[in-house]
């Protein structure tokens, strides 16, 4: 059975390329032609000795998810919909900017939190992506957007799609390893961010294992709140959460932490909220994203408006917290922040729960 080398890491190129009786040095050459060139055809590997080249191509294969539909929507954002097999299909989101390309990284096919605002958590659940079902999604993107003029694309990367990436640590530590590792994809710490909905135990091994910038799925300011739109909160209550937070930034590559907070109207926006929030936050190093919240199908909630958003941002502003408003991009594509859906295979039985399908595209 042919070894898929996106699904390696650094030591795992080493143990590959030592069992072949290859010296460290190839697996290093490896990595380079496979992450850096976005090779996937060992024959164009010219300063590897053609025996070598004739044993990779029997024993080895470089294969990312297939793509199933590629999407651009009017500002640019262009959008992949990624076949990961048994009828599961995963989303990843290329977001341009002047100055910087952003790559958004689903970890799971689906999503176990259900959180009541996002259409990811209204899919259910199948299971989580391997490393190199994570990584395969830079791999893939990098080669298309890979033109004479930039070669590296893609500067930034987010494990904010699809999926709670600390309930798939392991997979998900090891694909951002890559993601850092200086013969792969050599990003640095700062330009790495892992978004999670509060899963404390794992934001204390990330710290300890591979701490890049920590974002939080905040979204209300206090326990009760909370409990309804993000329900791990019931578990992990946000004084845990926040504790672990600052105990996050003793190694973390940036001294604050994002907080994202979506927007929903009349649920979470009001200036009362806004001071609460203030309050909450104030002994936090952090920053606050503010998310305008974006619609799908039966959600249930309508976005905040803009001149409520805007105070909400100036309520903070006053309390000496560094609050933006993040811009809404590809939502004509459903791509925005909270849209990402892919096509899952329920295991959780969610859905059938609550009458619907047990599979949506």
């Amino acid at each position: 059975m042919s070894t898929n080398l996106l699904e390696l890491d650094h030591n795992g190129f080493a143990q590959f390329c030592a069992g072949l009786g290859e010296k460290p040095y190839r697996a290093r050459q490896l990595m380079r032609w496979i992450h850096q060139a976005g090779a996937d055809d060992f024959a164009v590997m010219t300063d590897i000795a053609k025996p070598l080249r004739a044993r990779l191509k029997n024993e080895a294969e470089i294969r990312a998810p297939n793509i199933v539909r590629d999407t651009v929507a009017a500002d640019g954002t262009r959008k992949w919909l990624l076949e990961v097999g048994a009828g599961n299909a995963i989303e990843a989101v290329f977001i341009p900017e002047r100055n910087r390309g952003t790559l958004c990284i689903s970890s799971q096919a689906g999503c176990a939190l259900e959180c009541t605002f996002c259409s990811t958590g209204r899919q259910g659940f199948n299971r989580n992506l391997t490393r190199g079902e994570i990584v395969g999604q830079l791999w893939l993107a990098n080669r298309l957007l890979r033109t004479a003029e930039d070669e590296r694309p893609i500067t930034n990367v987010v494990m904010m799609g699809m999926g709670e990436p600390l309930a798939n640590f392991d997979n998900v530590v090891a694909a951002m390893q890559l993601m850092l590792d200086d013969d792969a994809y050599g990003l640095s710490r700062r330009r790495v961010t892992l978004s999670t909905s509060g899963l404390v135990p794992q934001i204390d091994r990330l710290r300890d294992a591979c701490p890049v910038a920590l974002a939080v799925s905040l979204h209300a300011p206090n326990d009760a709140l909370r409990n309804e739109l993000v329900p791990i909160n019931r578990k992990h209550p946000l004084k845990e959460l926040l504790a672990a937070c600052v105990r996050y930034l003793d190694k973390a590559p940036r001294d604050f932490v994002t907080f994202e907070y979506v927007m929903l109207d009349g649920i979470n926006d009001s200036t009362a909220h806004a001071r609460e929030l203030a309050t909450l936050l104030q002994s936090v190093p952090c920053k606050i994203n503010l998310i305008p919240f974006n619609p799908f199908p039966d959600s249930g909630y309508r976005c905040s408006e803009e001149a409520t958003i805007a105070n909400f941002r100036d309520v903070l502003m006053q309390a000496g917290i560094t609050t933006t408003i993040r811009k809404t991009r590809g939502d004509d594509i459903a791509a925005a922040c909270g849209q990402l859906a892919g096509e899952i295979q329920d295991r959780s039985q969610r859905r059938q729960r609550r009458g619907e399908p047990a599979v949506v595209a």
